[in-house]
């Protein structure tokens, strides 16, 4: 059976997340500290014992979603099971940062930093306010581009996230993702509805973010992942640096194109998809995108534990 590491994003971040895998594992807990001494604060306390909607914060959701996902990662590693028993990795969004530290790509703390750089960068690029981003249920990616087209009336409107073949999220100046969850609705979709989030990702409004990447990453030490990284701008793995670089610059700006790389990792003889960290969001996508796959979630001592077992059946 192949399988792929896939790692979720934004919007997964609870708090209590990772502890339980930070108290059975030394090699987890290990993480959590090199974060919180990369960042200079304990961004853990946070994790465990803040409060919701601090922890949700994108400079502070990025950098914990990543810890949490190299947490759960270390505890596998401590069973025997290591990234090679994967045949790629993927993540979504921010998640991409984890799957390349998994990867052994970056340092957990490099990764750590320019997360926080990068979630700083994101929240600074569009005054709040300003922005918005819209989820429509319902309606392919190709109806949801007409809806952004007719909708943007000289504004910023982009598909930004294609999650599923009947999700895909829209972003930009805030008027035209109002404008386009009432096409939305008019053209019939099932559900069209403005998200929680603080700024308008994944569309051109994120430029000056993508700029303070570009330099942020060229001062960055970037090794080869040890297995192909499906990226989300290409829906296609790729393992030179030089080249990872500027996909996750280009990705600030780009669509996720998540549904197409599920699609491609099931094309290349993936037939199972470990979701490594918080949440269960990714598999409940990759279970819309192909039902052929199997999904696994592994953010518990007991998921880690069952993972192991299941591989050793």
């Amino acid at each position: 059976m192949s399988r792929a590491f896939i790692f979720p994003g934004q919007g997964a971040q609870t708090i209590g997340m990772g502890q339980a895998l930070a108290d059975a594992y030394p090699a987890a807990k290990a993480v959590f500290d090199e974060v919180d001494e990369a960042l200079g604060e304990k961004l853990s306390a946070l994790i465990w014992e803040g409060e919701q909607d601090v922890l949700t914060l994108t400079q502070n959701a990025q950098p914990a979603l990543m810890a949490t996902s190299l947490a759960a990662m270390r505890a596998l590693e401590a069973e025997g099971v290591t990234v090679d028993a994967a045949a790629m990795v993927a993540g979504h969004s921010l998640g991409e940062y984890s799957a390349l530290a998994a990867a052994g790509a970056l340092s957990i703390a490099d990764c750590a930093r320019l997360l926080r750089i990068r979630g700083e960068a994101m929240q600074k690029a569009v005054p709040v306010g300003e922005g918005a981003m819209a989820a429509i249920l319902g309606l392919d990616l190709e109806a949801v581009r007409e809806v952004a087209g007719a909708a943007a009336q000289g504004e910023v409107c982009q598909a930004a996230n294609d999650n599923d073949p009947g999700q895909v999220v829209v972003s930009g100046a805030k008027a035209a993702v109002e404008r386009a969850v009432e096409i939305a609705r008019e053209k019939g979709a099932k559900r069209a509805m403005l998200l929680p989030v603080s700024a308008p990702f994944h569309c051109a409004l994120m430029q000056p973010a993508a700029d303070v990447m570009q330099e942020a990453l060229s001062g960055v030490e970037m090794a080869a992942p040890k297995v192909p990284l499906v990226a989300n701008v290409l829906a296609a793995p790729v393992s030179d640096p030089a080249e990872i670089r500027k996909l996750l610059v280009s990705q600030v700006t780009g669509a996720v194109r998540w549904r197409e790389s599920v699609l491609y990792m099931a094309g290349e003889g993936v037939s199972e998809l470990w979701e490594i960290g918080a949440g269960k969001a990714l598999s409940g996508m990759a279970r819309r995108i192909d039902r052929a796959l199997a999904t696994r979630a592994i953010g518990t001592p007991e998921d880690v534990a069952a993972a192991v077992a299941a591989m050793n059946g």
